[in-house]
Order: C-alpha cells, then sequence, then structure tokens
C-alpha cells in the first residue's frame, strides 16, 4: 500500500508538470498533507531514480519537463489488485449500456500489461467467474454521463422524468448530490426545484437530460444522507418503524444466510422457525418482497404492514377463483 501512495505523488506530479502547472514541493506536501521535506526528495528520487528530465524554473517557481517524450514506468499491479478491476467490470457489465463496464476493460488491459501473464490472463477469469443481474432498471449511456457530469461539476440538472405511480411527466431542475448503484439499477438522490424538496431519480425514468450552464452550491450532507439505506428499501425519508417476520423452518434455513438490512436482528424460535426484524419507512418494497415467500413467512408487525399483506392476498385469491 504504501509503494502505491508514493507512486501516486509521482503520477500527480507528472500531469501537473505535463499540464504546464509548474508544481513544486509545496504543492506536493499540500496536496498530499505530507512534510515539505518528504515532497522533496519524491522530486528527487523522480529527478535521479526514475530518469525524470526535471528543470525547475526560478520565474514559475516550479518545474517543467526538458524532454516531453518522458513517461513514468507502469504503476505495479498485483493479481488480488487485478481481479478486483475485473470483478467489478463484470457486476457493472450490463450499467448505463455498458459504458462503466468497456471503461474498466479498457483500464483493465492496461493492467494486464503491467504484470506478469504467467500467474493470471483474461480468458482464464472469464472462465471463472461471472456476474448477472435480474429485474434492475437500466439507464442509458448518455443520461448516465449528463448526470455524471453535472454532479462531479455541481451544474443544474434539467429532465423529463416519468412518474411510476401516475405515468406523468414532468421537466426536473434537479441539483444533484449523489448517485447510488441499488440492486443493479442507477439511482440520483438531488433536490428537485419543482418540489423544493429532496428525492429520487431512477435514471431509467428520465428522458431528454441537459446539463444547464447554472452551477450551484452543495448542500450540506446532513440534509440528504437520510435518503440513503438507513432503512430497509429504496424508498428512504421519514419515522421508521421496526418490522417482524416469521419465516417457517423450511424458509428460515436460507433466511439465516441473507443480509436484509444492517441492523436486522434474528431471534430463533423453538420449532426451527425464525423471527427476521429491520426498520423501515415505505411497506411498498418490502411487501413484494414478503409475498415472494407465500406461506413460508407472516407478517407479525405492524399490525398495517399485517393488512396490507392481507388484503393483498385475498386480493390474488379473488383473482384466481374468478380465472
Amino acid at each position: 500500500m504504501g509503494e502505491h501512495l508514493i507512486m501516486e505523488r509521482y503520477y500527480w506530479f507528472d500531469n501537473k508538470v505535463r499540464a504546464n502547472l509548474f508544481p513544486n514541493a509545496k504543492s506536493i506536501a499540500d496536496n498530499f498533507e505530507i512534510s515539505p521535506r518528504t515532497a522533496r526528495r519524491n522530486i528527487e528520487f523522480m529527478r535521479d531514480r526514475l530518469m525524470a528530465p526535471l528543470e525547475y524554473n526560478p520565474c514559475r517557481k516550479g518545474y517543467r519537463y526538458t524532454d516531453k517524450s518522458f513517461s513514468l514506468p507502469p504503476l505495479p499491479v498485483s493479481q488480488e489488485e487485478l481481479i478486483s478491476i475485473l470483478i467489478a467490470r463484470d457486476l457493472l457489465s450490463g450499467s448505463a449500456q455498458g459504458m462503466i463496464s468497456r471503461t474498466i476493460q479498457s483500464f483493465g488491459r492496461k493492467l494486464f500489461a503491467a504484470m506478469d501473464k504467467s500467474a493470471f490472463s483474461e480468458k482464464r477469469f472469464k472462465n471463472t467467474f461471472s456476474a448477472v443481474w435480474n429485474g434492475h432498471s437500466p439507464a442509458q449511456a448518455h443520461i448516465f454521463r449528463t448526470v455524471l457530469e453535472s454532479l462531479l461539476r455541481n451544474r443544474l440538472l434539467k429532465c423529463v422524468y416519468v412518474s411510476p405511480v401516475t405515468g406523468r411527466t414532468t421537466e426536473r431542475r434537479i441539483e444533484p448530490h449523489h448517485l447510488q448503484h441499488y440492486m443493479g439499477s442507477w439511482v440520483l438522490i438531488g433536490y428537485c426545484r419543482l418540489r423544493r424538496d429532496w428525492r429520487k431519480f431512477f435514471l431509467s425514468r428520465m428522458s431528454d437530460p441537459l446539463l444547464t450552464g447554472e452551477t450551484f452550491e452543495p448542500r450540506s450532507k446532513q440534509e440528504w444522507e437520510p435518503m440513503l439505506q438507513s432503512t430497509f428499501g429504496i424508498f428512504q425519508g421519514g419515522e421508521d418503524v421496526p418490522v417482524i417476520l416469521r419465516f417457517n423452518p423450511f424458509r428460515a434455513r436460507w433466511i439465516r444466510e441473507q443480509m436484509w438490512h444492517p441492523a436486522q436482528t434474528l431471534k430463533e424460535l423453538p420449532d426451527g422457525g425464525l423471527d427476521l426484524s429491520f426498520p423501515v419507512v415505505d411497506f411498498r418494497e418490502v411487501k413484494l418482497k414478503i409475498l415472494q415467500f407465500g406461506a413460508d413467512v407472516e407478517v407479525m408487525e405492524p399490525k398495517e404492514l399485517r393488512e396490507e399483506v392481507k388484503n393483498e392476498i385475498k386480493r390474488m385469491t379473488e383473482m384466481y377463483k374468478s380465472g
């Protein structure tokens, strides 16, 4: 890890020199929070050991290259680091129409070139690992790029958004603050100028994205952080209530292995069954999750959720009777 941190300084310094920004020991020290003495040693190492053609310019108080054809040696890469990059590529293979995985793949090829190929190959990796996402909402590549740029540059985002409840479209002006990868789908957390409140926007429901020329000052993280996964599911914000689900002995074998929420608790029952408890703000998603287990699970608390599931089962029963 220490070697990689030092190499990061070299590559940072190299980029600044190539951009004609004339970096010096102070700029390295300030950026990486190291002592000026350590920063000077880093520059000396680049010049004397890595043979960087550095020349100090007294007028600009920084360094430049006398020979711009110079390039730093490849960054040392371990097999574990390369595997991690390739796994991330496969996990995001269908994300943003493959844009992310293609970018990672390009980086992966560079990493392969920098390591010993005799120990590991990309062909072997393809035969030993795969990733599959089901039921997610894909985002189009151009929408992902626009949202990402607005997020990184603090630029106001304008788009047309479709409501999943009413199906109506509205024009939104959004201050992007956080991009969340949830169950294979990309979700933007932003301040909506139309609703004058925080909202979650699925990128799959966006169209006609436009990066406006207007910038904004990012709001405090304390304002939007509660919209992250503080309770079960994608719907966050508001007062949470504890949900208790009772699984029969058959289904409990699988539930013991699963993580539904970081704050969940498990209670073993005498018959081999299991009570699973976790906080929930909105019942919509958890109700769908409960129904997928059929008669293997019973809602114990709260009463409101129990009634919603009971009513849904009644509607399903009537539907199949009429059929």
